[in-house]
């Protein structure tokens, strides 16, 4: 059995919550836009586990960046952010 969420040779997986008691199914994520789908549909619940798998969407995002100079480095870490921000699962918002 695994964590909620977990990073597992460069994806992160996590337990579709949607699914339990009646299953323990998992959802790989392999890009920050998976993630972020994950965080919206409710793939995921729950305060601090929504907040870890965005940081990790972030991380995941820049990780697999192909941008090389620090300005680019930095609008795409800006619009990773941007695109967790938007998630926003519930009536706060995420960060």
């Amino acid at each position: 059995m695994l964590p909620t969420i977990a990073w597992q040779d460069d994806v992160i997986v996590m337990v579709d919550q949607r699914k339990l008691p009646s299953a323990e199914v998992y959802v790989q994520c392999r890009t920050a836009s998976d993630v972020a789908k994950a965080i919206k549909t409710m793939v995921i619940r729950g305060a601090p586990a929504i907040g870890v798998a965005a940081a990790m969407g972030i991380a995941l995002g820049m990780e697999r960046s192909k941008q090389t100079g620090t300005r680019q480095f930095a609008t795409e870490f800006q619009k990773t952010c941007d695109l967790m921000a938007a998630t926003r699962p519930t009536a706060v918002n995420l960060f």
